[in-house]
């Protein structure tokens, strides 16, 4: 990939999301009911709002010749409303308010027919996928219908890309899931 033509890059992980919770508690008591919903849909918990409004502090100590210029966010609900309680939190302490842009290659890796499902969930549902994911690790593992953290790295390489394209010498904030910023890393 050519160096990227961004004067600066920062991204962030969307704040915990009520998912996250329904994970770590079927991790703790071992359930295997997959959390119901979309994953696109999945919101904040109160915890990952407070967290929101602890990164709107934060950019609102960035001076303006320095910190981020343009925001680039997953279109899912749990970026999006981190995106938002950043940006009211920045404004309220007199931050900037910069341009804000949604890319559909920032979404969450795609977990196709597992999506939503605690590893125990996955286990009682399809042992010998939990057994191939095992084997493979995150990075090549790909569930049915779904995507491998290659697979993520692929597109977000793209959009870093033609982010540099279109928007060289910018200063970007990026806000998505775990998997872009792995991939994000990956790919610089």
């Amino acid at each position: 990939m050519p160096p990227c033509a961004l004067a600066g890059l920062w991204a962030v992980r969307h704040g915990q999301s009520t998912a996250n919770v329904a994970f770590a508690a079927a991790e703790k008591s071992g359930s295997t009911v997959p959390v119901p919903g979309r994953d696109r849909d999945v919101p904040l918990s109160e915890r990952g709002a407070a967290q929101a409004v602890a990164l709107g502090e934060w950019l609102a100590g960035q001076a303006p010749q320095t910190g981020p210029d343009l925001v680039v966010c997953s279109p899912y609900t749990r970026a999006v409303q981190t995106w938002e309680g950043m940006a009211a939190r920045a404004a309220g302490l007199g931050g900037p308010r910069l341009e804000v842009l949604v890319d559909e290659r920032l979404r969450d890796r795609e977990m196709g027919v597992f999506e939503l499902h605690p590893p125990a969930a996955l286990r009682a549902r399809a042992p010998q996928e939990a057994d191939r994911r095992e084997l493979l690790g995150e990075w090549c593992y790909r569930p049915p219908g779904g995507e491998a953290l290659t697979d993520v790295a692929v597109r977000v390489g793209q959009f870093v890309s033609d982010l540099g394209r279109a928007a060289p010498g910018r200063r970007v904030l990026v806000v998505a899931h775990d998997g872009v910023v792995i991939a994000l890393r990956h790919v610089l």
